[in-house]
């Protein structure tokens, strides 16, 4: 677990001040309020953002489906 951010990391951490070892990409770093900071998100990232995008889309086709049914009565 790594010691600066609890990123639960079984690799053997070896956070020390600005630097993590562990490629858990925890960014240990920005605690310090200097050092390294992603400016890219990870794959990881980016398939959330983009499933909870879908889920919202999806809840809207629905609500403009249901919608026009409404309107077609």
């Amino acid at each position: 677990m790594c010691k600066q951010c609890d990123c639960q990391s079984d690799q053997g951490c070896g956070c020390t001040e600005g630097h993590c070892n562990c490629g858990c990409g925890c960014e240990c770093g920005g605690h310090s309020g200097h050092g390294f900071e992603r400016r890219y998100p990870t794959k990881a990232e980016q398939i959330a953002e983009l499933e909870a995008y879908l889920s919202e889309l999806k809840t809207e086709v629905q609500a403009v489906e249901e919608h026009l049914a409404d309107l077609r009565r």
